[in-house]
């Protein structure tokens, strides 16, 4: 890996000269920003550790006049005056992280790594571009893969509001890919050069929550040494991505309230405000509606928030994807298991396209890894899978009781009884799909919609 040093202190650009080569980095060095731009005129480099206070020209101009030759190097500013401020206005010239001098060579490899890893991810982040590509072209959007009228309807809208600048509420149920909808609006909007970051709102303690969306200042409490950005400024210039926005704590859907009203935000222990420039999308599987009417989700944060809404469809309403997503997570779990499953059987797939999927993409996804695991070579056959997608006609009858009061020991009563409970379970599992539901029950259609006004279902 190529790495350029840029500082005006001899010292260090030795030291940090030294402790590199050893770590195996192709070191170069410059004295000064000037010499700095001259270096990245003439050759390209991975990794860039710059100062920002140095003669001719200090770190922050480098990064700006510097900025047709860094679209291909990771930047990472150094300096003994490291405040939020400074730090912000780095990013937004470029600079990836930005390290407090004096700081521990151990520090300074723990950047490294996480710029090599953001490497590693910007090169597959083009590779996936150029997959998402060819989605596109087969009806896609983002990472979603589906070609059915509904999904159709929902990128033709996404694709719509991903060009503007507004506030995007991703509703649907759990496992239909909310967060996937949400990376490909940012992919198609103007800032996909810039940050995605994502968060679940239910998966961060409540007194942590808040130095984690907008970070803190050094002494704001025990244990800040330091100052620290948060997800707001990690995310300058792209998108936040605010997942399960319904489990956030009401005291901070105040706070983010404000946020989306200024476009500034406070960190903890901080005297003043500073501008952001943030795009946020939020998602949940909630009833937004009724978590107000609770008195759980503030009304005005709502509006707010819904300024668009994107429904995404369960699986059981296209069904007529399923076997398109089956081929790609074969494809995925082909390489990472090492397995060689070729396809589906028909049988197999008559049986995924009669279940209900109430865990939509994320369990048909579970199921094809361990039918894959269960399988190894060859096709997926009916029975790789659990039963109770491979045999859907076995239907759970426990806790089907027989109410024999007005009935006594007819048997007649009892056999009304169980076919009412047994078409409502099944109408129940199937999402109330009639058509599956008679395939299930091995009737006929309209023999189905006679017994469901029979039975007044």
């Amino acid at each position: 890996m190529k790495l350029l040093i840029i500082d005006d202190e001899v010292n260090m650009l030795h030291m940090l000269q030294k402790l590199l080569e050893r770590s195996g980095y192709d070191v170069t060095t410059a004295e000064d920003g000037l010499k700095g731009l001259e270096m990245i005129e003439q050759s390209r480099f991975d990794f860039i550790l710059c100062d920002v206070k140095m003669p001719h020209v200090d770190g922050l101009a480098f990064l700006e006049k510097g900025f047709a030759h860094l679209d291909q190097s990771t930047v990472i500013m150094m300096s003994a005056y490291g405040t939020i401020d400074l730090a912000i206005n780095a990013m937004k010239l470029g600079a990836y992280d930005f390290i407090s001098k004096p700081f521990k060579t151990d520090e300074v490899l723990l950047a490294l790594r996480k710029a090599e890893e953001r490497e590693r991810l910007r090169k597959e982040n083009t590779a996936l571009k150029r997959e998402l590509d060819a989605l596109r072209s087969n009806n896609g959007f983002g990472s979603m893969i589906g070609s059915s009228v509904r999904m159709q309807e929902m990128y033709s809208l996404a694709r719509r509001v991903s060009q503007y600048n507004t506030t995007i509420l991703i509703t649907g149920e759990s496992g239909t890919g909310k967060e996937l909808v949400a990376r490909g609006i940012h992919l198609e909007s103007a800032r996909n050069q810039n940050p995605f970051v994502a968060i679940n709102c239910g998966s961060i303690p409540e007194n942590l929550m808040e130095s984690e969306l907008f970070g803190y200042v050094k002494g704001a409490f025990t244990g800040a040494d330091r100052d620290k950005p948060g997800l707001f400024d990690s995310a300058y210039g792209g998108t936040l991505f605010l997942d399960e926005i319904g489990e956030l704590p009401v005291t901070l859907q105040v706070k983010l309230l404000r946020v989306l009203q200024e476009n500034e935000i406070r960190p903890i222990g901080a005297q003043k405000t500073h501008a952001i420039d943030v795009r946020i999308l939020a998602a949940t599987a909630q009833d937004l509606e009724r978590l107000i009417e609770e008195g759980l989700f503030r009304e005005d944060l709502f509006y707010r928030l819904n300024v668009v809404r994107l429904k995404v469809p369960p699986l059981r309403e296209r069904e007529e994807d399923i076997v398109d997503i089956c081929h790609h997570f074969i494809k995925i779990f082909n390489n990472t298991l090492g397995t060689s499953i070729s396809g589906l059987s028909s049988e197999a797939i008559s049986c995924l396209m009669s279940y209900g999927w109430p865990g939509n993409v994320r369990e048909l996804e579970n199921s094809i890894q361990r039918g894959m695991v269960m399988a190894g070579e060859g096709v997926l056959e009916k029975e790789h899978f659990p039963k109770n997608i491979a045999h859907p006609e076995l239907v759970d009858l426990k806790g089907i009781f027989l109410d024999q009061a007005g009935g006594g020991l007819s048997l007649k009563v009892a056999q009304k009884q169980l076919e009412k409970k047994l078409i409502s379970m099944v109408l129940t599992q199937t999402g109330g799909n009639k058509s599956r539901a008679a395939s299930q029950l091995e009737i006929s259609y309209p023999s189905l919609l006679s017994k469901i006004k029979q039975y007044e279902l």
